[in-house]
């Protein structure tokens, strides 16, 4: 195990000073450091391919290297830029990627959507040609100390792979308890669930919104049938615009979250464009990425109305307490789509929070 201070402290001694990516669970007790940071030296980003390029345009002004940090799963969103872009042979560009390796081999546990990502981390590594370390102790901060050396030498992006548990964890460090009288995610969900509407199909987005949903159903011993998008982290909507272009007697509702939105923006005009007029789609909003630590979203000056209505959405709704979203659901739900809702909520979720599984089985009955 290691600490992030003495992590960061490393990297401040090599000159490593700006930092940009995406919020990990694994990686989350940096946040303790990064939070007290001012965006000249650190930004969440949208996504892991914007977070590559934000890098390369700070090392472009200063010639130092930027720190990288996302999980494993969002090397798939960072492998353009940093094949078309920064590679060796177009610009050249270093940097340090840290990658939080959620399934690595070995693993005691971890959950199924993680598994082969893990397996083939290393192998994605060596196919875009970035030389890397594996951090699971102090001792490797010498590894570490080699690659950051390639990278300057070399003019190459490297990485350093951390796996659960190797950072240490302060689980009240992150984000301060609010009030528990606002309203929480799963009091929206379990009013949803109780209305039981029939021709209702219901997507629900990565992280806690499909945990707590597939945990009510059960509580409630509901068997209706859903969604859960547990990963690709995003595109949730675009999964339930492309079933509801395809049976437009079903009302078809996502339910997102403000940071799985963010990762791709670019799906609301897509929807906006082909107007299925059964898309129903609300955004849990609690400026955070709750279930990795609780980091702030870049969507605080976001005005959701405007950016909805100018993307083709016909109608916005918003609440931000349960009476209000009661009294709205069913004008929202039988609007003519696709239609926008903006719950604003506070962090916070069921206790005991189990996780979707047996995934061929959830798509089958579904």
């Amino acid at each position: 195990m290691i600490t992030a201070d003495i992590l960061f402290s490393f990297l401040k001694k090599r000159k490593i000073n700006f930092f940009t990516g995406v919020p990990d669970s694994v990686l989350k007790d940096t946040n303790k450091i990064l939070k007290n940071y001012n965006n000249d030296k650190h930004v969440i980003t949208h996504n892991e391919g914007g977070s590559i390029a934000l890098g390369a345009g700070y090392f472009l002004k200063t010639k130092k290297i930027a720190c990288v940090y996302f999980q494993n799963s969002g090397l798939g969103n960072a492998i353009n830029p940093l094949i078309s872009m920064a590679h060796k042979n177009i610009y050249s560009i270093p940097m340090l990627l840290l990658i939080g390796w959620r399934g690595a081999p070995k693993e005691k546990k971890d959950e199924p959507q993680h598994i082969h990502q893990g397996k083939i981390t290393e192998k994605m590594l060596k196919l875009l040609e970035i030389d890397y370390c594996i951090l699971e102790n102090k001792k490797d901060l010498k590894k570490l100390e080699k690659i950051i050396i390639i990278s300057k030498k070399k003019q190459k992006p490297v990485a350093c792979l951390i796996k659960k548990n190797v950072l240490s964890f302060n689980k009240n460090i992150f984000y301060k308890k609010r009030d528990n009288k606002g309203l929480k995610r799963h009091d929206v969900i379990n009013f949803i669930i109780d209305k039981k509407i029939n021709n209702l199909k219901i997507f629900s987005t990565t992280g806690y919104t499909s945990r707590e949903l597939y945990q009510l159903r059960k509580l409630k011993k509901d068997k209706t049938k859903d969604f859960y998008n547990v990963g690709a982290m995003g595109h949730t909507s675009m999964i339930a615009l492309g079933y509801a272009l395809k049976d437009k007697n079903k009302k078809v509702l996502c339910l997102d979250g403000d940071g799985s939105l963010i990762m791709h923006m670019g799906s609301l005009p897509v929807i906006g464009e082909n107007t299925a007029r059964n898309f129903k789609h609300i955004i849990f909003n609690n400026n955070q990425h709750e279930s990795v630590g609780g980091q702030k979203t870049p969507i605080k000056s976001t005005n959701f109305k405007k950016l909805s209505l100018s993307c083709g959405y016909k109608k916005y709704f918003f609440a931000k307490t349960l009476k209000q979203f009661k009294s709205k659901y069913s004008f929202f739900l039988n609007s003519r789509g696709p239609s926008f809702f903006e719950v604003q909520i506070l962090p916070g979720s069921v206790k005991n929070l189990t996780r979707p599984k047996e995934f061929l089985k959830i798509r089958k009955n579904f």
